[in-house]
């Protein structure tokens, strides 16, 4: 839960780098809250509590892409990928799971040597 409400901290940054269990916990959690709202919406008639999440967490949900992005080196403008139907999120998918840079980059130092 640590890794969830992190990235929710860092609301709106988008520089220095972020570890793939970062991103991938906050994907996890976001889905699970996203599964657990949209039941909800649809129990009480009201569906637009899963669209309001979705849209709370749009920056911090960017954020993390671009910090993971740049802990493999890529440019944040790498997430325009996703506008290609299905070979851009592909492409993001490797790219998400790809290991960082060991050593310091452009970004910022190596996030695990802190770990």
């Amino acid at each position: 839960m640590n890794w969830y409400l992190d990235v929710l901290k860092k609301y709106a940054t988008f520089s220095g780098r972020a570890r793939r269990k970062e991103y991938w916990m906050f994907t996890l959690i976001s889905f699970i809250v996203s599964i657990a709202l949209s039941i909800i919406g649809a129990m009480l008639n009201f569906p637009a509590i899963g669209y309001i999440y979705s849209l709370a967490v749009l920056l911090p949900c960017l954020g993390v892409m671009a910090r993971r992005l740049h802990d493999t080196g890529r440019s944040g403008w790498w997430i325009l990928l996703m506008f290609i139907p299905i070979i851009g999120a592909i492409a993001l998918l490797i790219f998400f799971c790809q290991d960082s840079e060991k050593q310091t980059n452009a970004f910022g130092p190596n996030p695990k040597a802190f770990a």
